[in-house]
């Protein structure tokens, strides 16, 4: 779908960098932008306690809930605490995996958080404080957003969550994340507050990700292991079945010395969200 075809809620475009600098203005102003992310959408927000929490309300998700860290790719490792990582981790073959991801597609990465990272974005896992970095690519245009959104706030790290909404009056797993924009507008218009930061072609975005199905991002951890494969390799674990295949990502992990196992509730990937014959 082309620019000329959305909605009348869509009024900025990720390629324009006009629009990129009306964007992380609101940002930096507490607003929460609604972009192109890899080949779906996201929200990204300021990482204080108290957007956070708003995020969630908009969300209708519990106000405590953690969320997600993203920024540039040349500060993603400065989320991380290379000295916790498990026994038998060695920390060069994690970055040189994180890399080839990075260079594939949207990826989850989560690991030790380094003391910097705003509480709002880390959780209790066992005892270690960990970080879950959610990140577009390095094939996606949405880094000169963050990169203007970081000059504006003056920080390292953004939150970020799915575009999407949970279902908790009912209990229900939360509604597939939007890969359209025009879906996204409908559900977070005008009155949410919520600003659109829209791909330029979405066709041509889900193009440069020939991989990824249009969802949320797989999430691969590295703050604990899973044991050894068979031939010894320390197995990390993915904790979300997402937009990138486990055996894509099992099969890049060996490329850097490692094994997978897929955690339990990783079983079944996640279904991209369907906006039946519109």
């Amino acid at each position: 779908m082309s620019v000329q075809q959305a909605t009348a809620v869509r009024t900025w475009v990720l390629d324009n960098p006009e629009d990129v600098r009306d964007a992380a203005a609101a940002l930096a102003e507490g607003r929460v932008v609604a972009h192109g992310f890899g080949n779906f959408y996201a929200l990204t927000f300021r990482p204080d306690s108290a957007t956070v929490e708003s995020v969630n309300r908009l969300k209708g998700r519990p106000e405590g809930q953690t969320a997600s860290l993203v920024t540039v790719p040349e500060r993603i490792p400065g989320a991380f605490d290379w000295t916790r990582l498990p026994e038998g981790v060695p920390w060069q073959q994690v970055r040189s995996l994180m890399d080839e991801l990075l260079g594939i597609g949207p990826i989850g990465l989560r690991g030790p958080a380094a003391e910097r990272v705003p509480g709002a974005l880390t959780a209790s896992d066992g005892g270690t404080r960990t970080v879950q970095v959610i990140a577009p690519g390095t094939r996606c245009p949405s880094h000169a957003f963050l990169g203007a959104a970081l000059a504006r706030t003056g920080g390292d790290f953004l939150a970020v969550t799915s575009a999407n909404r949970s279902h908790h009056l009912t209990g229900s797993a939360q509604e597939p994340a939007h890969w359209r924009a025009d879906g996204l507008a409908e559900e977070f218009g005008a009155g949410s507050g919520v600003r659109i930061l829209a791909h330029a072609d979405e066709e041509a975005a889900r193009r440069r990700h020939p991989f990824h199905r249009p969802a949320s991002v797989s999430v691969l951890s590295f703050h604990r292991t899973a044991g050894h494969t068979r031939s010894g390799l320390p197995a990390l674990v993915l904790e979300r079945h997402g937009s990138l295949s486990a055996d894509h990502i099992r099969a890049v992990a060996a490329n850097h010395g490692f094994g997978l196992v897929a955690a339990p509730h990783a079983a079944t990937a996640l279904a991209p969200r369907s906006y039946g014959l519109a």
